[in-house]
This record gives structure tokens, sequence and C-alpha cells, in this order.
């Protein structure tokens, strides 16, 4: 598959330059049109030397695969179903049906684009030391097939985003991807699926002209994946936040901004006990309002909980999110945090009933038990590198703290053995707080 794909790549980049020979005859450019690519090719070299700069910086692989241990708990979660881009997964014969059309695209995209097939091809060879070592691993590919391979991703994925803003579904091809649209938006997410965001977004400045109102590729990534609808993006899109690629790209805008995330405790305190027996004990769940389903908090005896929401591509999203973490950010895990919380709270369809219908736990799945078994399956696999320190120790600790409250302990109790219905577990209450009163009274007498 890589050689037929190489094969058809390289007969595409031939025949454009074909056309483009056959098209011009001498003297057909004219010297306003030749001052016009001096000056944007100028503008394009600039930038790109300003960027080599900031990759020689940087020692740190961006890209990896992910661990054995994650990837066996869902294989499928982390592999992609529809199409390939990058080195990792190129040449995987289930996927080439996609090939012609990521072809299509590309060739759409050097139509509106304002500089040639040469220069973009040479732009991406001169880069292509430090994208291959944005990869943790070999790339066992010669020159040639990589770049081509880099440059057909990049240019399909960019032509796919000016397309869906756009709304330019028409060609045939386009009409294709759109009936795929969950499944190639999917893939384009993986961890495993990713070029590295400086190669998309030269490739973007390439294509069209810098001016006050043209959108910064991370809005119009985030865009393009908003229509997934599981976590609030936080808005405006800032223009100077350094970008990995599209899996980190969501992780950074899915969690809140620095100066809005949770304080990470240095000494590790687990929840001990699970949704349905912090009811019980008095605790009052509460849907929050904060745009993010990470920023919970306990006051007075109410856990307020934004919304999570759950759709049959979450588990996709956040594994693979998880699995960015166990590598590029292990001292900042808020992903893996937030469902290990979740999981400590969540061990029964009891759990899941109850923050359904406090609305904290929004789903489309099949029933309750779809939702509890997603819950349960994310953590499988997930190391907990930095054991000291967690999003959520001093939030468990409290919860842990008020229901070992021997009050709040009896109640759990009483409620859990011996009462059916809540009236009749408060009119017990009420009676025994009624004798107590009647005895220290006489006491007093």
């Amino acid at each position: 598959m890589a050689e037929s794909a190489s094969g058809e790549i390289q007969l595409v980049t031939s025949s454009i330059n074909n056309e483009d020979h056959n098209s011009q005859t001498e003297g057909d450019i004219s010297s306003g049109n030749e001052n016009t690519n001096d000056e944007s090719v100028m503008e394009i070299r600039n930038m790109d030397e300003s960027r080599k700069i900031d990759l020689s910086e940087s020692e740190q692989c961006r890209i990896y695969k992910v661990p054995d241990h994650v990837r066996k708990c869902n294989a499928e979660a982390y592999t992609p179903q529809v199409i390939s881009i990058g080195p990792i997964h190129y040449g995987n014969e289930e996927l080439k049906a996609m090939e012609g059309h990521k072809v299509t695209h590309f060739k759409n995209f050097l139509k509106q684009s304002r500089s040639d097939l040469m220069y973009l091809e040479k732009t991406i060879r001169e880069l292509e030391g430090s994208i291959r070592g944005c990869y943790a691993h070999t790339i066992d590919l010669c020159s040639d097939e990589f770049v081509q391979m880099i440059l057909v991703d990049a240019c399909f994925i960019l032509e796919l985003f000016f397309a869906f803003s756009s709304r330019r579904w028409t060609s045939a091809d386009f009409t294709i991807v759109r009936q795929r649209d969950k499944a190639v938006t999917l893939d384009i997410l993986l961890l495993e699926n990713q070029l590295p965001f400086f190669v998309i977004e030269t490739l973007y400045h390439l294509a069209i002209p810098s001016t006050s109102s043209s959108m910064a590729l991370p809005e119009l990534s985030l865009r393009f994946f908003g229509h997934l609808e599981n976590w609030s993006i936080w808005m405006p899109v800032p223009t100077d936040v350094k970008i990995q690629h599209f899996t980190d790209l969501l992780r950074t805008f899915y969690v809140p901004p620095p100066w809005d995330r949770p304080y990470r405790c240095h000494q590790r305190n687990d929840l001990l006990y699970t949704a349905t027996q912090l009811h019980k004990a008095g605790v009052k769940f509460k849907l929050g309002t904060s745009d993010y389903c990470f920023d919970i908090n306990f006051s007075k005896g109410v856990l307020k909980m934004p919304s999570l929401k759950l759709y049959e591509w979450t588990e996709i999203i956040a594994r693979n999110i998880m699995a960015l973490e166990q590598t590029l950010y292990m001292e900042e895990p808020i992903f893996t945090d937030y469902f290990t919380l979740m999981d400590l709270l969540i061990k029964t369809r009891e759990d899941v009933n109850l923050l359904c219908d406090k609305k904290i736990l929004v789903h489309r799945l099949s029933d309750n038990n779809a939702a509890e078994s997603m819950i349960k399956n994310l953590n499988k696999g997930i190391t907990h590198s930095n054991l000291g320190a967690f999003n959520y120790s001093d939030l468990c600790n409290d919860l842990n703290s008020f229901y070992e409250h021997p009050w709040h302990r009896w109640k759990a109790i009483l409620r859990t053995k011996f009462f059916v219905t809540t009236a009749f577990f408060i009119l017990v209450l009420t009676i025994i707080q009624t004798m107590c009163s009647v005895i220290q009274l006489a006491y007093l007498k």
C-alpha cells in the first residue's frame, strides 16, 4: 500500500507540474506577477526562518505512539478507521479507499493556493529534518516519499477546513468525505494520526494572504472540530498559544485557561465513597454553572458539578487526550485526573442514575449501563506517574471528612439498612430529635 500511495502521489505531482509547464509559454508571466510572487516568497521565507529557530530550541518529541499498556485496553479507539494522516499508519491497506480522495483535495488546494506546487514541496523538504524529529519513533520512508506524504496530508486537511468553513461541499469527493464526516473528524484527532501543527500552519500561510481579517489556524481548526460538542472551548482563541498537533489543540482549549485551573495538591487524597454513598450521607448534588466540567467544588454540604456530555465518540476523544497526557503532560494530567475522580464517584448503576437525575451526566448512549461502562473503561491502563499529586485532592479530602462525620455517617447507615422512603427517614429523625430535646429539657429542670 505504501508503494501504491506513493506512486499515486508522484503521478499527481508530476502531472500538475506538467500542466503548469504546458499552460505557460516564455514571456507569459508578467513582471507584476513576478514582483508579487517575490514579495510573498520573501514573506514566507522570513516566516520559515523564524519558525526554524523555534524548532531548533525544542528537543522534545511531540508525536508519540500510544503506549502498549494503554492501547491494549481499546485498540480501536487509537486506530484510524477511515483515513491515515502522517507516517504512523501510512500504508495501511484498510485505509486505502480514502487515498484517492486525499489526492483530489490536494489538487483543489493547489488550485486556490497563492504558492505553486514546486515551492510548497521545497518548503516541506527544507523542514523535513524538523518534521521527522517530531516523531518519537524512526520513520522508515525515503525523503521523496516522506515529503510527498506530508504535503498531501497537510493540504488535504487544510482544504477540508476551507470547505467546511465556506460550506462549499460541491464536488463528488467532498460529498463522500462529508458522508463520513464524523469518522474523518475523529481520525484527524487521533494521537497516532498527527502532523506537527507548524507544518499545517506553514502551508496555511503559504495558501492565503496574511491580512487583519484572516482567521488564525487554531480558530479555523476549532470551528471544524466544534461540532463534536463534547466540552466547552475557551474563547476567543489566543494566537500566541503553542500547539503541538490537533490532539494537543483540543486538550489545550478544552481545559480551562491556566489562570482558571484547579490547584494541583501534592498530597494525594483519593475519594473513598461513591456518589450514592455521599448522597445518602447528606451531600447535595447540584448542577454547576461553569463552562468547564473540570470545575468542581464542594461547600456547605453541596457538591456542584458542571455537566459532562457523553456521546458515542466521547471515549475516543477522551482516551486520545489522556494518552497524550501520559506522554506529554505527565505533570498536568487534567483530563486524567477528572476521569479518575468520575471513576471514584461511579461504581454502580445507582451512581450513574443519581448523576443523570441531577443532569450532571448527560448522554446519548443506549442506556445508563453504557454510560457506566464508558466511565469505568476510560481509566483502564492509565498510569498515575506522580502519585503525590492530584487536582482533586482537597475536594476528596473534604468529601471524605463530610461522610465520616458521625452524624452524617449514621444518616448513611440508616438510609442504607433500615429505611426505604425519604419521608419515613425524615419522620424517624424528627422523632429522635424531639426526644433528645425533651430529655435535654427535663435534665435542665
